[in-house]
């Protein structure tokens, strides 16, 4: 018998999925609440197989929840379920440990499917989820190229700034202007794909043998 829990904010949707479950012979809701704070107090407790973790919840995102409850419970399979298609929301659920990703307008056999899926160690997504998924790791190609394309001057920079110097402590060393630091430092973010000095010096510090494109 596999036991699941849900967490669900809208009352009809989690009682649709409660029936859902209770109707499989093989499934049993053991837990159903609205909120992330409930289901970190409760779900702990009951030791659940699979959770049915609603993306946006009231107070404390399912995302949040998704990594507490997987501090305490780390075989426990959680599912997501959203009415968004968001990218950027599918690898944050991802990172947190969710194992899938459903819509809320899947089926009853396939929220079922996919339970079953995630029981056997898969990890079951809507086809619409899956396709986001596909495109956005088939864009990494060349974003990984250009990562390892700094050229002479942007790895000198970069080492540079890895030393803690400042932008106008850059400018100097290198004797160009603060305004082509700067311009540079926009470049190296872009490729190595981080958001700021601190990003990039960390990366810098795990691989400081980036390759260089060509000189510049």
């Amino acid at each position: 018998m596999t036991k699941i829990a849900i967490v669900e904010d809208n009352t009809v949707m989690r009682e649709s999925f409660r029936q859902w479950i209770n109707a499989s012979p093989n499934f049993r809701c053991v837990f159903a609440c609205a909120t992330a704070e409930e289901a970190v107090a409760e779900i702990p407790r009951l030791k659940p197989d699979v959770v049915l973790m609603d993306v946006h919840l009231p107070g404390e995102s399912g995302i949040v929840c998704t990594a507490r409850l997987k501090e305490e419970l780390p075989d426990v399979q959680v599912i997501m379920l959203t009415v968004y298609r968001n990218q950027e929301l599918i690898f944050q659920a991802l990172q947190a440990g969710a194992s899938g990703y459903l819509l809320k307008r899947s089926s009853p056999n396939e929220l079922l499917s996919a339970i079953a899926e995630v029981r056997s160690g898969g990890a079951p997504m809507t086809s619409e989820i899956a396709r986001m998924v596909v495109e956005a790791f088939q864009k990494k190609p060349a974003n990984l190229a250009s990562a390892d394309g700094l050229t002479n001057r942007e790895s000198e920079i970069l080492a540079l700034l890895s030393e803690g110097l400042s932008n106008k402590e850059i400018a100097d060393r290198v004797d160009i202007s603060y305004d082509t630091v700067r311009a540079h430092l926009r470049h190296i973010y872009e490729k190595l794909h981080v958001r700021g000095r601190t990003e990039a010096v960390k990366m810098y510090l795990k691989s400081p043998n980036l390759s260089i494109a060509g000189n510049q």
